[in-house]
């Protein structure tokens, strides 16, 4: 599948979409992490967009369709994208990640997927990311939520 996607730096103005996205119920179900407001959502966007240590990308696709994140936890990089809805199920995350992989060059690189997200899973392990172990975590909702730990060699 030969699908044309850019990857390009976030802008603030990126900013207004994206909180719509996050919005979305069925995106928030599936990520197993609650929608935040706006005040909330841009002043968490406005910090990792100023942290050097973070790798941060708009994926475009027709028009801008999502995000693309890698950033560093207790040492160990990680990777987390955000599609909107309207654009799931069609192999766009998969590329932006297969993209994004040759920007950050980082070994291994982790990710972390709600059990039920089937889909993302999918996603994670058609870029060559593996299953290492389960674990349980408190969304910011202070919801518990079971997850995946892949990791990326």
């Amino acid at each position: 599948m030969n699908l044309e996607i850019l990857l390009r730096d976030v802008t603030e103005s990126d900013l207004p979409v994206f909180f719509e996205q996050q919005l979305d119920p069925e995106a928030t179900a599936m990520a197993a992490f609650p929608a935040r407001d706006w005040e909330s959502f841009l002043h968490h966007w406005r910090k990792i967009m100023a942290d050097e240590m973070v790798i941060l990308k708009t994926i475009l696709f027709e028009r801008l369709a999502g995000n693309i994140v890698s950033w560093e936890v207790l040492g160990e990089r990680e990777v987390g994208y955000w599609l909107g809805k309207k654009f799931w199920g069609r192999g766009i995350v998969s590329e932006s990640l297969r993209q994004f992989l040759g920007v950050v060059q980082s070994r291994p690189l982790f990710a972390h997927v709600a059990s039920h997200n089937v889909g993302s899973r999918r996603v994670l392990e058609k870029c060559g990311f593996k299953v290492i172990g389960e674990d349980k975590y408190v969304n910011i909702g202070r919801e518990e939520a079971e997850e995946f730990v892949l990791r990326l060699d």
